[in-house]
């Protein structure tokens, strides 16, 4: 399967190229959305794009949104090339596994984080306060424990280069509305309950994740990624010991090496071959283990 660290498809206007993502309009109320393969990390793309990255992002994306659909909606219309527009035949291959068409809405401007385990950024936050996004946690908690119950703790969502900053329930609940804010709320932690429990079944805790929601006719509906290696925690269950950093399959690992060999004062370095081979490793296994399937 081909690397693809950009498109270039004519017929269709580029709406958006992300750290990730190239999105076309097919039309007044459809979108082409393309996974490629670039890394992003610490809001910055790398230099170096991850092999079958895009695929497996692409495809556990899928798979989620059509195992929740009768509870949450999503943006999808369809999934396989050869169902796609004809203008786009001379592309199949390269679209192929990495590109969906989906409805084009209105993105809400706040992500919704769930967290099931104290790690990352909330680990920081308390430490310092003894809480997370305002909301009080029990004294004496270790690094990875797992939370007394998931929570919602959303952010605000940055433009490119910029970075998300956490917010409180309170001031998600007024930039959205109540309505608004109830419906994701409640979707986010279903999500979250019920994929950590299939995960489990693969022998993941997927420790924390981010969703995303867009608008159509003032109807919430899932977009973007769901509950990838880009987008959550995945740490392996047969490793888990709180109280200290986990073991990955996912992002960790890349940011880890960078912190250790770049100062982010700079461009970013090129990623050795094992780095980049190993990112890929831990891609796939995710894949495989949450659905049981075969990279293609």
């Amino acid at each position: 399967m081909q690397t693809v660290t950009k498109t270039e498809i004519e017929g269709y206007p580029l709406l958006a190229r992300g750290k990730v993502r190239d999105i076309y309009q097919v039309d007044e109320d459809t979108l082409l959305i393309v996974t490629t393969d670039r890394m992003s990390a610490f809001d910055v793309i790398l230099p170096d794009p991850i092999p079958y990255k895009g695929v497996v992002l692409n495809k556990l994306t899928i798979h989620w949104m059509e195992a929740f659909r009768d509870r949450v909606a999503n943006h999808l219309l369809e999934t396989d090339p050869d169902q796609f527009p004809a203008k786009l035949r001379p592309y199949e291959d390269m679209l192929r596994g990495r590109a969906v068409i989906a409805r084009k809405t209105s993105p809400l401007p706040v992500e919704c984080i769930v967290r099931g385990f104290i790690s990352g950024s909330g680990w920081k936050d308390y430490q310092a306060s003894g809480s997370v996004c305002g909301i009080d946690l029990p004294t004496g908690l270790r690094e990875s424990d797992r939370l007394p119950r998931p929570l919602f703790t959303p952010s605000t969502k940055a433009e490119a280069g910029g970075h998300d900053e956490n917010i409180s329930l309170e001031e998600s609940r007024q930039t959205l509305g109540n309505a608004v804010f109830e419906e994701i709320q409640a979707a986010s932690l279903y999500l979250y309950r019920r994929g950590s429990a299939l995960a489990e079944q693969g022998g993941i805790i997927i420790a924390d994740t981010k969703f995303e929601f867009g608008l159509l006719q003032d109807q919430p509906l899932l977009i973007d990624e769901v509950l990838t290696p880009d987008s959550s925690r995945f740490w392996p269950m047969d490793r888990y010991q709180p109280g200290q950093a986990q073991p990955s399959f996912d992002k960790q690992y890349l940011r880890d090496w960078l912190r250790a060999n770049w100062d982010m004062s700079t461009d970013p370095p090129q990623l050795p071959e094992e780095v980049i081979r190993t990112t890929t490793e831990k891609y796939i296994e995710a894949y495989r283990r949450l659905t049981g399937k075969e990279i293609e």
